[in-house]
């Protein structure tokens, strides 16, 4: 960051297993960030697939109303970040949001320096992928510093070019010096010492591990596994309503407040005494944005919360989002939330994967109709979808949906006309990608 202040910016990717201090390393950044405007975006496994979502979470302060930052880019690259965020209709291209994204960052820097943290990059969708290692490759003349952590083992993306820093496991020393210093109780040097050999120099794992009983049945599952599991144990004696509130912040990975307590106000949540009931879990932080203690604390909210729960938190989310703003992540709140099939989710779905195959989000548009599809009420309209789907997600190069492709096109049964009509599926040979 040092360098940034010099109008010398650029890029650093932290590597490492799930729970090894990256986070930790961001949040310690965002503290020592005197004097910069801080952007913040996150990967999240629920968005993935929708193209350009995370560059929107990132870019979104930039882009209000109140800043004239967007106001000042030229025409066309205002116009192509307009289009990736679904405001406008049309083809995205990829180097003018690129050039735009990067437009934007250093104008906003020219007032003070701009700190980037992106979590969870291993989730970020492909287009935002692209066009953030785009701008990265491109800052080092600007006061705009990026912080991306990534977790180990991801799939192989661009974010792979970033310089980065390994985050290694610590030294028994190193374990045993943190136990010693975090712990919350007295430990005997045997339990010390088998907490240790579990935790394998994980961080996070020292930390949560010895909330459970020392002289507990060892655990042969993955570390992520075990302290998603000490983070659930932490939801056992918080009321319904605390519990509801947590599902509902889990399911929106935008982290946005203006989303939450609306959501929350409409199921009658008393936000003074849950809000205070949570604060003890230490899960998770009400501020300017809602942050998670850590990703694995989101997942173990949200995977521990039962289907009602789940459904309710969607359908409240999709309440009090903007179909004008956020028209696509509006409607896949409502399609989670449905508990059967549901006609009229299922072809605003389409639209959305339309509007998502424009942008070059093949993948995101296999996805919507997928959920279509079982959404579907029409059992032709269903087949037609799922072809399209799997048709789409092929095209992608996911390479294990030939044989559900072949199965559902011998379902349909030779020479039938693919269903037509308001909310016919589109059709497999035009659910193609453009990226």
């Amino acid at each position: 960051m040092g360098a940034a202040r010099a109008s010398q910016g650029g890029v650093l990717a932290v590597r490492g297993e799930a729970g090894i201090g990256k986070s930790a390393l961001l949040a310690y950044a965002h503290s020592t960030a005197s004097g910069f405007q801080v952007l913040h975006a996150s990967g999240s496994e629920f968005e993935s697939e929708l193209p350009f979502a995370a560059l929107h979470q990132l870019c979104r302060p930039l882009c209000a109303p109140s800043l004239s930052y967007l106001g000042e880019l030229p025409a066309q690259h205002r116009e192509a970040l307009q289009v990736a965020f679904g405001l406008v209709s049309g083809p995205p291209d990829l180097y003018r949001v690129g050039l735009a994204t990067l437009e934007l960052l250093t104008f906003a820097a020219r007032e003070q320096p701009l700190l980037c943290v992106v979590d969870d990059a291993q989730w970020l969708d492909a287009a935002s992928a692209k066009a953030l290692t785009f701008v990265a490759r491109r800052v080092t003349a600007d006061p705009v510093a990026m912080a991306v952590a990534v977790r180990l083992p991801a799939p192989a993306s661009e974010l792979d070019e970033l310089p980065g820093l390994a985050v290694e496991r610590l030294s028994d020393a190193d374990a045993r010096a943190l136990l010693v210093a975090q712990s919350q109780m007295t430990l005997d040097e045997q339990v010390r010492d088998r907490i240790v050999a579990e935790a394998r120099g994980n961080p996070l794992a020292l930390l949560h591990l010895p909330r459970a009983d020392g002289f507990a049945v060892p655990d042969t599952s993955s570390v992520p596994t075990r302290i998603e599991r000490t983070f659930q144990a932490r939801l056992a004696n918080l009321p319904t309503d605390a519990r509801l509130l947590l599902t509902i912040a889990s399911a929106d990975p935008t982290g946005d407040p203006g989303l939450l307590w609306p959501a929350a106000h409409r199921l009658g949540i008393d936000l003074q005494a849950t809000s205070a009931a949570i604060t003890t879990t230490e899960l998770v932080e009400f501020s300017t944005r809602i942050r998670f203690c850590h990703p694995l604390a989101r997942s173990a909210v949200y995977l521990a919360a039962d289907a009602d729960q789940r459904r309710t938190a969607h359908r409240v989310l999709a309440d009090v989002t903007d179909p004008a703003v956020d028209p696509d992540r509006r409607i896949w709140h409502r399609a989670r939330a449905c508990a059967g099939p549901d006609e009229a989710v299922a072809a605003e779905l389409e639209r959305s994967a339309s509007r998502a195959q424009a942008r070059g989000g093949v993948v995101a548009a296999a996805a919507f109709i997928e959920r279509a599809a079982e959404l579907s009420v029409d059992a032709t309209k269903r087949v037609e979808r799922t072809l399209a789907a799997a048709q789409a997600k092929f095209d992608a190069g996911a390479a294990d949906d030939r044989g559900r492709l072949s199965r559902v096109r011998r379902e349909r049964g030779p020479g039938r006309a693919p269903a037509r009509g308001g909310g016919s599926a589109p059709r497999p040979d035009r659910v193609r990608t453009t990226a």
